[in-house]
């Protein structure tokens, strides 16, 4: 297809189009003249990756990039693809992260994945989330400290194994690669949406007969 059949079904504008080709993000079409080039399918899908990481997951250019780069790179990695999603590894060259150990400067966290019986990397940054989260709510007068997570880290747990067995289903390694990204970039905004909804409708459980409507 041409640039502006690319551009009618993907709802992307020739020129944004032309950037991305520019940048990197999306690889060359098949040369039909010096000005000219044919796109095909493999295009479109990866022009819907890049505006699903850009638009609807607010990733810079460059991010996306980095994390599509990664995704044609370690697409028969799983393990490696979501090591670099989770923001474990570095997406551009795959060597090691700076030699810091999170285990230390994180010890609650390391308590529960010690708990848990995770094998979880001490440089995944969630680590350092989990202290600062739990450090500010005991700020606020909130009684909270690591073992009070072990039963959303068991609920946790069991969705990983379900992000897990999902991507086990996939065979085709582009396929598998996209799958990760989305499941890791995209999916979690609605995961944290769906405990909201949970939430209203437990208060509406309990407490929807004292007349009141949550705001």
């Amino acid at each position: 297809m041409r640039i502006s059949e690319l551009s009618r079904r993907s709802g992307v504008p020739n020129a944004t189009i032309k950037y991305y080709l520019r940048e990197g993000l999306l690889p060359p079409g098949r040369a039909t003249a010096a000005t000219q080039a044919e796109y095909d399918e493999i295009h479109l899908r990866r022009l819907r990756l890049i505006r699903a990481l850009t638009g609807v997951r607010g990733l810079s250019v460059a991010s996306a990039k980095q994390v599509l780069d990664a995704m044609t790179e370690h697409r028969g990695d799983t393990h490696e693809l979501l090591g670099i999603a989770f923001g474990i590894r570095p997406p551009d060259d795959g060597a090691p992260a700076e030699d810091e150990d999170l285990t230390e400067a994180n010890p609650e966290a390391a308590a529960l994945v010690d708990a848990m019986g995770w094998s979880v990397s001490a440089r995944n940054p969630a680590r350092r989330v989990i202290d600062e989260t739990l450090r500010t709510l005991r700020s606020l007068d909130v009684a909270y400290d690591w073992e009070a997570l072990l039963p959303y880290a068991e609920l946790a747990e069991r969705t990983a194994r379900y992000d897990l067995d999902h991507l086990e289903t996939v065979t085709d390694p582009l396929e598998k690669a996209e799958r990760a990204v989305l499941l890791t970039f995209l999916l979690e905004p609605a995961l944290m949406a769906l405990r909201r909804l949970a939430q209203e409708n437990e208060s509406t459980a309990r407490h929807g007969g004292d007349g009141h409507t949550p705001a």
